[in-house]
């Protein structure tokens, strides 16, 4: 049964993007805070004002305002963007090559410093460095079945680590010391400091693509086989039951307590506290789903679209109006990470008072018991 959990909501339309210009298409999307970076198919990079606005009735929209857009001068897509906030960088990833530009003016950075021979890279967000003028970077090096990990400050650039795989990786996510790499056959976690590495299971990335997603701290959300989505903690073990997808997810977001999905038609939205499937969104020719700071943003080679979450209080008062009282506990519970503590405390005793006039009225009296208890 279905939930109503996120709203679509459009950010960025094709005409502020392309004008007339049909050949264009966005291939990559960065945010951060109110920064939307766009990378397209034609070598530009635009930069985007994002403004969330809140109508009387409660309606969200977002304006966004075109700050300036950049060519940095090659036929190439610019296939991936990553902000640095706390260097005012934007890493680019262009022709295999990842140059650091400044945020706000998209300037290259006077030394030219570069990190060349990048099929794709992730950023660590969990930083073994504790310098926090620095960002530990690792990238799928061109070079065969071969890792890197790089330490990029404001001007330059400094590699740490070459680590070599057993088979050619083709997606990675880090956290930490640890690395969760698609292979061509199989997940693997790597420890790049100790070298000592753990399958996790078998995967073949000709036939779809794959996902690597950290999604906290030493765990990781993954396309496994038979259209599941696993979980998996830096030790090889799964803490939570698998989410079922469709056999062609394309990206994967994390908006707690959600896992959204994205395919070729639809954008679906599993419980990560009970695994059922809770909304279904029409969506037609998505290619990119990301979240940034707990903001889900999906995208057409056209247009950018921003999932809006529905407040938890509303998605759980929904739940209870239908009768739901399961779904309406485990998802309140579930809040309790997402709500200051006294808050909290009150909303809960209210849905458990609620919920136990709902059991009464069904006539299940110790149910309703235990609830009012």
């Amino acid at each position: 049964m279905s939930v109503k959990a996120f709203k679509l909501v459009s950010a960025v339309e094709r005409e502020m993007l392309m004008g007339d210009k049909n050949y264009i298409n966005i291939e990559c999307i960065e945010c951060c805070g109110k920064n939307l970076y766009i990378g397209t198919n034609d070598c530009f990079i635009y930069h985007f004002l994002l403004d969330e606005k809140i109508s009387t009735a409660g309606k969200i929209t977002f304006a966004a305002t075109k700050q300036l857009h950049k060519y940095l001068g090659l036929k190439k897509p610019v296939s991936e963007l990553k902000a640095a906030s706390a260097l005012t960088r934007l890493l680019v990833l262009c022709d295999n090559t990842i140059t650091l530009v400044n945020m706000m003016n998209l300037e290259p950075v006077p030394t030219g410093a570069r990190i060349k021979g990048a099929v794709t890279f992730a950023v660590n967000e969990n930083p073994v460095s504790g310098d926090p003028f620095c960002v530990e970077v690792c990238i799928i090096s061109v070079k065969r079945r071969t890792i890197q990990m790089f330490m990029v400050f404001e001007d330059r650039v400094q590699i740490v680590k070459e680590v070599f795989t057993p088979e050619q990786p083709c997606a990675v996510a880090v956290d930490g010391y640890y690395l969760c790499l698609a292979l061509t056959t199989q997940y693997i976690i790597l420890n790049y400091n100790t070298g000592v590495s753990q399958d996790l299971f078998p995967y073949c990335s000709d036939e779809k693509r794959p996902i690597v997603k950290r999604i906290g701290r030493q765990e990781f959300l993954l396309a496994g086989p038979g259209g599941l989505g696993m979980f998996a903690t830096v030790d090889g073990i799964s803490q939570r039951a698998p989410v079922h997808w469709s056999e062609n997810v394309i990206g994967a977001a994390l908006c707690f307590p959600y896992v959204v999905a994205l395919d070729d038609e639809f954008i679906t939205v599993h419980s990560m506290l009970d695994q059922q499937q809770k909304q279904t969104l029409p969506f037609k020719e998505g290619h990119i789903l990301q979240d940034f700071e707990g903001k889900v943003i999906v995208a057409t080679n056209k247009g950018v679209y921003i999932l809006v979450p529905l407040p938890l209080e509303k998605q759980i008062q929904d739940l209870l109006a239908s009768h739901r009282v399961e779904e309406a506990l485990v998802l309140a519970k579930g809040a309790r990470r997402n709500i200051p503590k006294e808050k909290f405390q009150v909303m809960y005793k209210r849905i458990l008072q609620q919920a136990g006039f709902i059991q009464f009225a069904q006539l299940q009296f110790l149910e309703a018991k235990e609830l009012f208890r």
